[in-house]
């Protein structure tokens, strides 16, 4: 593939995974107007797979594209995710009820899931030397881009476009076309049909003639289905900790005893799922490229800073909202700093890892995620909106800055017939660890809300002794009384949001010891080293790729530098 043809795959590629990260945060802005069209607050838990099954089935598909990218090349499959992800965007936009939707989305996440590790692949395989940090670099900041560009886009469409305004105009009030193109929040899924057309026919005609290579095996489901069963018992374990009533009472079962059988379940079908890996010559995930030593080590700063991300990008919207009491343009200013500051460390790290090692670039984005995480552990109910906005751009350069370095580590630890499985372990790894962040945050905060809420309405007279004595003589719902409650929690929602972005400052810390095995500088494979290792040999054992875990860039005879 000559150069011209390159970048526009490239850019196809890019697209893709722009697109998949937009979708990640586009829908969390739509979701109230969704309620409120298909359904009501009384829906919510209903309507929260909108979100949660779009996640499950992201998080399932990666490895299974991974892999298939290996088995089948990275061309078909890419297209192909394309067309799910668009076809699960006009469904997701005419859908007519909660449930319609969730099927929308579920089509959805088997193409999103699948754009990110085999765009990764892709580009792996396209470029090589010191070219390769920099395509995973802008696949990267792509992604994180369009999460910045999610809260956005979502509130424009939201605020300014007006679909039935439009059809009255042209004198259409009846028929089956209103349903289907009012209110606005159908078209939050509606933008992403003619990028994804456009994105398909660019890469047909880009990838005419090429493709990355293939290898012969068969298919795990066995092991796709035992890994499914396990992180989908885990994340709703977690997420359910501390719940009163809700989904243990709808089952009849104790919401204890749901949540840690949930759990015990989740554990099982993992060692179920490692041992069957062991026992396969191609698993759906291959346990044996943990004896890498540095693909391990990406694979847990993935995780552990996955976990950061999560609790920093959903921690600082709740904290916009509940304590700060902010509307859709504070929140915009604070998730776009965080993700934009995200895509502008992910693109940087790309060109530094030329100049500066991989074990530097981590080192550094691993400080900076720390110090933000710490800097926003001192919020209060009377921080400023732009030391907000500024505490998370901090933690966004720090953790897009670790993006390229795992990526460039990862791929090229276990060698090039198995980028897209080595792609698609350290995306899954960071995923799960976002979803753990996520049902922690999510089980912590909920957990406080009820605690607080039995504070204020123990008794009808329990919030005299909240309030500030002055004002105990008024009644519950007395103005005064009522600012003074907020102000109250306020403070106590303050106080929750701080304990989680400082343990989340923990969680990352605890990854500074695997940066330090990544290494001096990228290996710079070239088109011929890969061919042999632990992830092809089945494990174990020195070989011309590093697989020692060391830098290797001295000793590979095959490096391009």
């Amino acid at each position: 593939m000559d150069r011209r043809a390159a970048v526009v795959l490239l850019a196809v590629l890019a697209a893709g995974v722009f697109l998949a990260g937009l979708e990640l945060m586009i829908t969390a802005v739509a979701l109230p107007a969704i309620i409120a069209n298909l359904g009501s607050w009384t829906d919510l838990r209903h309507a929260s797979w909108i979100i949660n099954a779009y996640l499950l089935v992201y998080v399932a598909t990666m490895p299974l594209a991974g892999r298939l990218a290996d088995l089948w090349g990275a061309r078909r499959l890419f297209l192909g995710a394309l067309v799910l992800f668009t076809l699960g965007s006009l469904l997701a936009g005419s859908a007519g009820t909660l449930d319609g939707l969730i099927v929308g989305r579920i089509v959805q996440a088997l193409g999103g899931g699948a754009l990110v590790p085999v765009a990764t692949a892709a580009a792996s395989h396209l470029y090589e030397g010191h070219a390769r940090p920099r395509a995973l670099g802008i696949i990267g900041a792509l992604t994180f881009l369009g999460m910045a560009a999610g809260p956005f886009l979502g509130a424009a469409i939201l605020g300014a476009f007006r679909p039935e305004a439009a059809l009255a105009r042209f004198g259409i009030l009846g028929g089956p076309l209103p349903g289907l193109v009012a209110p606005a929040w159908r078209w939050v899924f509606y933008v992403n049909v003619p990028i994804g057309i456009a994105a398909l026919a660019l890469g047909w005609a880009a990838t005419a003639g090429w493709d990355t290579p293939r290898t012969r095996a068969r298919l795990d489901l066995a092991g796709a289905l035992l890994f499914t069963l396990a992180t989908g018992a885990l994340l709703l374990g977690v997420t359910l900790l501390g719940e009163t009533g809700g989904t243990g009472e709808a089952f009849g079962v104790d919401p204890i005893v749901l949540s840690v059988g949930l759990i015990a379940i989740g554990i099982a079908s993992a060692i179920a799922a490692v041992l069957h890996g062991l026992r396969r010559p191609d698993p759906f995930l291959d346990p044996r490229l943990f004896t890498n030593r540095v693909f391990s080590s990406a694979a847990l700063i993935s995780l552990l800073t996955g976990y950061g991300f999560a609790t920093a990008i959903v921690g600082a919207a709740v904290f916009v909202d509940r304590v700060l009491y902010g509307g859709p343009d504070q929140q915009r200013v604070a998730l776009g700093a965080l993700a934009f500051a995200t895509a502008v460390g992910a693109l940087a790290s790309g060109w530094l890892v030329r100049r500066v090692s991989l074990r530097a670039v981590t080192l550094v984005g691993l400080g900076a995620s720390i110090a933000g995480l710490a800097w926003m552990g001192t919020w209060t109910a009377d921080v400023d909106l732009g030391a907000v906005a500024a505490g998370g751009g901090l933690f966004g350069l720090g953790f897009g800055l670790t993006v390229t370095p795992r990526s460039t580590a990862a791929v090229e630890a276990v060698g090039r017939r198995r980028f897209g499985a080595a792609s698609a372990t350290v995306t899954v790894a960071r995923m799960i660890g976002m979803a753990v962040g996520l049902a922690v945050l999510t089980a912590y905060g909920s957990t406080a809300i009820s605690r607080f809420s039995a504070d204020v309405y123990a008794s009808p007279t329990a919030y005299k002794a909240i309030v500030p004595a002055a004002l105990a003589t008024r009644s519950l719902h007395d103005p005064l009384v009522v600012n003074a409650l907020e102000a109250w929690a306020a403070r106590k929602a303050s106080e929750t949001m701080v304990v989680l972005f400082l343990v989340a400052a923990g969680v990352t810390a605890a990854a500074v010891p695997a940066a330090i095995v990544l290494g001096e500088r990228p290996r710079m494979l070239s088109a011929e080293a890969g061919a042999s290792g632990p992830a092809e040999a089945g494990g174990g054992g020195d070989d011309t790729d590093g697989a020692d875990g060391g830098d290797g860039a001295e000793r590979d005879p095959v490096t391009l530098v």
